[in-house]
């Protein structure tokens, strides 16, 4: 028979009581749960009547010294957990202690004092970049439209958090002042060719001075400007003003490959010419020189012996002047006539007897060409007999 049919034992399988017993009670629970949880917190143990209303117990002194031990370890906790911070390689920490600045933090771990400092991380290695475009008069009143790309990062990060309410609008009025003043101290030639570098330049460290001087806490990486242009209504006559540069440039070229050509071909003919007039002047000093000594030598001798050294200065200019002629004149001692000797003739037949004996030797002359050769000396002889003047 079923333990709940009519007539059965009326017994819970599960409880192991009779059917009489109904569901246990709830206030019985939570009188149960009120005791275990007192016993925990070290109040009385055993059973307890809950207080007017159901209300349960205030604990005794050991469960108020259990409660404190519980938040203690909770507060110690919190306090480690809020003491550490750590900064990232890329970020510098700017300690705040009741308000006011102290110090700058590296990146690594760090330790603070909870709730009463405060920690501001700040990325120093991010580049921000901005875009300036205007149009500026240069120094010779031209107007001419510049772009150029400012690069920047944080170099103080206390200085950009404190000293400065907006870095990024300062470090745009600087950029505008330093490239206003930059263009209106320039001609607009240099700025649109050769100035480019040199100007950007420029630009960078006075932007650098301005903003270093309002402490923004900003650093200028690079400055890149674009090629400067004139503006659209002048850019034909501007076109033609930069071929005439370059016509210009390329004839001073011209000009001074021609000058490097024909100037030291100038100093070296120089440089001869002076050489070859030293020279002569040496020459004719040594020539000087050696008259002089050969004049005192023979001055010497002349006073020595006068009458030897006139007969030898008379017979050397004798052989001087005889020897740069061709014609001779003998007188003779014991008659009135001049003897006329052809010298030139003489030595032309001496070298033809001198050829003709050459030519017999070997065997290539002919015969009629020695009768000549004899009838030619013949000839000569007797033209020279009949020349004698009387």
């Amino acid at each position: 028979m079923a333990w709940n049919e009519p007539g059965g034992d009326n017994k819970d399988p599960w409880s192991g009581k009779g059917s009489n017993q109904g569901p246990p009670d709830l206030d019985e629970v939570v009188k149960k749960m009120q005791e275990k949880l007192g016993g925990i917190l070290g109040g009385r143990k055993g059973p307890k009547s809950a207080g007017p209303g159901g209300s349960i117990p205030a604990p005794g002194p050991a469960g108020i010294k259990g409660i404190a031990i519980v938040v203690g370890i909770a507060l110690l906790i919190l306090f480690a957990i809020k003491s550490f911070y750590t900064v990232d390689p890329a970020e510098r920490g700017v300690v705040i202690r009741f308000g006011a600045f102290k110090d700058i933090t590296q990146p690594g771990p760090h330790f603070l004092v909870p709730f009463i400092d405060q920690v501001m991380k700040v990325n120093v290695d991010q580049i921000s970049s901005f875009r300036h475009k205007a149009q500026m008069l240069t120094k010779d009143e031209n107007i001419v439209d510049i772009e150029l790309t400012i690069q920047s990062r944080i170099q103080d990060a206390a200085d950009y958090l404190f000293q400065d309410q907006n870095p990024e609008k300062t470090i745009r009025d600087a950029t505008e002042t330093a490239v206003r003043e930059t263009i209106g101290k320039s001609k607009l030639d240099y700025i649109l060719t050769e100035g480019r570098s040199s100007i950007a330049d420029s630009i960078k460290i006075r932007v650098q001075e301005l903003i270093n001087l309002y402490r923004s806490g900003l650093e200028v990486t690079s400055v890149n400007t674009q090629p400067a242009k004139p503006p659209e209504q002048v850019k034909s006559a501007f076109d033609d003003a930069i071929k005439a540069r370059e016509d210009k440039v390329r004839q001073e070229n011209q000009a001074q490959a021609y000058a490097n050509e024909v100037v030291p071909k100038a100093r070296g003919a120089g440089a001869r010419r002076i050489e070859a007039a030293k020279a002569y002047r040496d020459k004719v000093i040594a020539e000087s020189e050696g008259e002089t000594s050969r004049f005192l030598a023979v001055l010497g001798e002349y006073e020595k012996a006068p009458e030897v050294t006139r007969q030898r200065l008379y017979l050397d200019a004798v052989e001087e002047v005889l020897g740069r002629t061709n014609k001779v004149i003998m007188d003779v001692k014991q008659g009135n006539s001049l003897m006329y000797l052809p010298m030139d003739k003489l030595i032309e037949g001496s070298s033809g007897k001198f050829r003709n004996a050459r030519t017999a030797e070997d065997g290539e002359q002919s015969e009629p060409s020695v009768q000549q050769n004899r009838r030619d000396e013949s000839s000569r002889q007797e033209s020279g007999r009949g020349r004698s003047v009387r």
